[in-house]
């Protein structure tokens, strides 16, 4: 007979982030589900991954182009050109084109920002969905007591960041994050919160690291510094 081996609480926990992404079979699911109806962690866990996945996957809006912006282009390209009696006349050609360009490139915007949604929201997937995928609760300090935040972080993979209520940029600042390596800040991007204080952001991997300590989101200067100088807004150790 072979040996039945027995699935722990950790090893449930594990699987928090396949189970957000419907990576577990048919069995591991429901083993899973079982679990959750038994433990508020694993619950709160899987609950955690799933808005995060979700929230970043419907970001990406289908890459076509506006349809107003199209017929717009088309207008433009068709309509035909009248022939004032003044001078203006022979500038008519150039503001023809010029409109044109103009169109061509706003269409070309709004499928480049398309575009980089749909590519965070694949990168999400891939973080997620890493082997030494950590989590860590950043809490808001006394210039941002209600602000909070979650880091999922994988060295090898990359690093998503979710905020709520962060206060609204001043002129000229922005919110950045550093990975405490040790004792040393290492500058991993910069947050700038929508309207309503809410940050989701997907990061490329910093530089391989060991004894990463925490996360820390401070207020600086416009571009960024090598170090923090500015006030602490969020702070979050690594278990």
């Amino acid at each position: 007979m072979g040996t039945l081996t027995r699935v722990t609480h950790d090893d449930l926990r594990d699987q928090a982030a396949a189970y957000a992404l419907g990576a577990l079979s048919r069995d591991e699911r429901v083993a899973f589900e079982t679990h959750l109806l038994e433990c508020g962690e694993c619950d709160e866990e899987a609950r955690s991954f799933t808005a995060i996945a979700t929230a970043l996957a419907t970001s990406a809006p289908p890459a076509s182009p506006d349809r107003h912006l199209r017929d717009r282009a088309v207008d433009v390209e068709s309509r035909p050109v009248p022939r004032p009696a003044h001078r203006a006349a022979a500038y008519t050609p150039w503001l023809v084109a010029a409109a044109s360009i103009a169109v061509a490139v706003a269409l070309g915007a709004q499928l480049m920002t398309q575009r980089r949604s749909a590519a965070n929201s694949v990168s999400a997937v891939v973080v997620l969905g890493a082997e030494d995928l950590v989590r860590v609760d950043l809490a808001g300090q006394p210039v941002a007591p209600r602000a909070s935040a979650r880091a999922f972080w994988s060295r090898t993979r990359g690093l998503i960041v979710t905020a709520s209520q962060l206060p609204p940029l001043p002129a000229g600042r922005t919110y950045q994050l550093w990975i405490i390596v040790g004792e040393k800040p290492v500058g991993a991007g910069f947050l700038r919160p929508a309207g309503d204080g809410t940050v989701r952001a997907v990061f490329n991997p910093p530089a391989p690291a060991a004894n990463v300590a925490a996360f820390a989101v401070t207020l600086e200067p416009d571009g960024g510094v090598p170090a923090p100088t500015g006030d602490k807004y969020l702070v979050g150790l690594v278990n």
